[in-house]
């Protein structure tokens, strides 16, 4: 396929970063964040206990309706100037208007702490409200969990001057660690041609069928991202000070607090599945001393942990990729099938590995033609049909929620449910390697592949939810050096990893180039890929049991994910997430695994 196949289109989204309509639908969208500054001005005095019920529920009616339409606009404009930015970083024209964006994104999101404090004093009249406005109704989860939120806001001109100072601090230390990222390159030598690849491709070598190759991509990755150590330590430490400063002032009892409420879940919930993970690593580390075995060593270094097992028969073009998760996603629902149709022929995706381009995966929701776009670094391997059929599922959670009619409000999905159709269509895909594999060498293969994955998820996951809590609890005390750094990663890896792996050769500077790291809106984004994997698998079970009768209901929960406790939403399915058992129980399904692994 040509390159330009291979990359994304937003040409129906605007026609250009230049383009007169981008350039009005900005202006539009900084008038309407004006007017609604002017309308909470001048009639907020109309949100409070004591106002005319009917009247009171009318004006917040009519805001929630404002806040919605704001937010489908953030949540066009948003998203398109991120394709280019995210795709070359050498796009100083995206990158202004990027900053640009988030001055104006900022006023919104003092205008939301703005409405969130408002409600907290509507809380004893919120009933009333509830059923004197359709509006107000429909949204009744929304407004009831801003009530419960409100405790935790600062002051009205605190919390505004927060949002103005986070262009000048965590944004933009966010933005400097994807430009840096981005933009490393090293000259190396692969099937005896010397090209300069950047990060991502090198990262991406760590699945190459040759330990030699593995080790100097290894090598070279390390090298690089020691050279830019300092800057992005300046960076994390930003990003975390600035965090638990707010943390402080907001009266959070920790940095994990946050982003708990945040999930929709409780601490009983998160530790029962972070206990029953921890007990998962002599299961795991059983498998890594097979597979270290299968590579005649004692023990994996890094750079063997994503080394393939059994024959490679082939690697997957970009086309090949396409036909097979269209038809497997087919077996599992029509519905599916025609999301990921619309995606692959509709110019979503950008898949093209080249410098300027971030590293990993992801999908974005683009709400004005209730589309959304993938972004990933294809380079042909199992693992990477794998992350495409993962982000398709992203895609297709985000058309549950159009195909519900769902506002912005009511379809903020918390981060452990947000992986939970990304980690059904993985699974399906795997399912379908598996189930059409019948050479031994060609299963062994695919179950590497298969608990490559799950080993990150659970094992590395959790390594990295070490790593956060304890550069959070250690930045309480002052900055942390890039040796500081480094050295809480490694105790880290070692503490979940353990004998699994060969400690001389870990990775101390996996704290550089994960971008979740860096985003103050996303503390402790790595639990939440666990509690999806984790839900998806035993959903996938249930799946199994119920067939095509599981289809409406498993998308009713994906389109209600923004209306719901998580704990509420499992429960439709009889999951019980505040014990144990049900994440062992997951967890089983991948033991069995590693078992048919070690027996082959």
């Amino acid at each position: 396929m040509s390159a330009n196949s291979l990359r994304w289109n937003l040409s129906n989204v605007y026609p250009g970063l230049q383009s007169a309509e981008f350039t009005a639908a900005m202006a539009h969208f900084a008038e309407q964040v004006a007017a609604l500054e002017h309308l909470l001005d001048e009639r907020s005095a109309g949100l409070r206990p004591g106002a005319e019920p009917a009247a009171c529920a009318l004006l917040l009616g009519e805001i929630v309706r404002r806040f919605n339409a704001l937010y489908e606009q953030a949540g066009t404009l948003g998203p398109y100037i991120n394709s280019f930015v995210s795709t070359d970083s050498h796009n100083t024209l995206a990158r202004r208007l990027d900053s640009e964006l988030d001055l104006v994104n900022v006023r919104l999101k003092q205008l939301g702490t703005r409405l969130q404090s408002l409600m907290g004093g509507l809380a004893p009249v919120l009933d009333e409200l509830l059923s004197l406005d359709e509006t107000v109704a429909a949204h009744e989860f929304a407004l009831r969990e801003m009530v419960d939120q409100s405790r935790y806001l600062m002051p009205e001109a605190l919390e505004g001057l927060a949002a103005e100072l986070s262009l000048s601090s965590t944004n933009l230390w966010s933005n400097l660690q994807g430009v840096i990222t981005s933009q490393l390159t090293a000259d190396f030598e692969l099937d005896g041609k010397v090209s300069k690849l950047p990060l991502p491709a090198l990262i991406n070598l760590h699945s190459h069928p040759s330990e030699d190759v593995r080790r100097r991509a290894y090598d070279a990755e390390i090298a690089l991202l020691a050279s830019v150590r300092e800057p992005l330590a300046a960076c994390m430490n930003g990003i975390k000070g600035t965090t638990n400063t707010l943390n402080r002032r907001r009266r959070r009892s920790d940095a994990l607090h946050g982003p708990v409420d945040e999930s929709r879940i409780d601490r009983e919930t998160l530790d029962a599945m972070l206990g029953a993970m921890a007990g998962s690593f002599p299961v795991f580390r059983k498998y890594w001393r097979r597979k270290a075995q299968r590579v005649g060593k004692e023990r994996l270094a890094w750079w063997d942990l994503w080394a393939p097992a059994g024959e490679i028969k082939k690697a997957y073009t970009f086309d090949e990729a396409r036909g097979f998760i269209l038809k497997n996603f087919g077996a599992f629902s029509p519905h599916l099938e025609n999301l990921a149709r619309r995606a692959f022929d509709g110019g979503w995706i950008d898949a093209e590995q080249r410098e300027g381009k971030r590293g990993g995966a992801f999908c974005m929701k683009v709400r004005a033609p209730r589309e959304s776009r993938v972004l990933c670094n294809f380079d042909g391997s199992l693992d990477q049909v794998s992350t495409l059929a993962h982000e398709l599922g992203h895609a297709f959670h985000n058309e549950c929620h159009y195909a519900a009619g769902k506002t912005p409000l009511q379809s903020d999905t918390p981060m452990v449910l947000a992986e939970t159709a990304s980690i059904m269509c993985e699974t399906v895909v795997m399912q379908a390697v598996l189930a059409e594999t019948t050479d031994p060498a060609e299963q062994l293969n695919i179950l590497e592949t298969s608990l490559i994955g799950d080993a990150q998820v659970i094992v590395d996951i959790h390594s990295r939810y070490l790593f956060e809590q304890e550069v959070f609890e250690r930045r309480e005390g002052g900055e942390l050096s890039a040796d500081d750094l480094c050295d809480i990663m490694r105790r880290a890896q070692m503490a979940t990893y353990g004998d699994g792996l060969d400690e001389r050769y870990l990775h101390p500077y996996m704290w550089t180039w994960k971008p979740h790291y860096y985003r103050s809106d996303l503390s402790f984004y790595n639990f939440p890929y666990a509690f999806g994997l984790l839900f998806g698998t035993g959903l996938y079970a249930i799946y199994q049991q119920r067939g095509a009768a599981f289809i409406p209901d498993y998308m009713d929960l994906l389109a209600s994910t923004g209306e719901g406790r998580a704990a509420d939403l499992a429960a439709r399915f009889g999951i019980d997430i505040r014990g144990r058992k049900f994440w062992e129980d997951s967890l089983g399904v991948i033991g069995e695994k590693i078992d048919r692994y070690c027996r082959l």
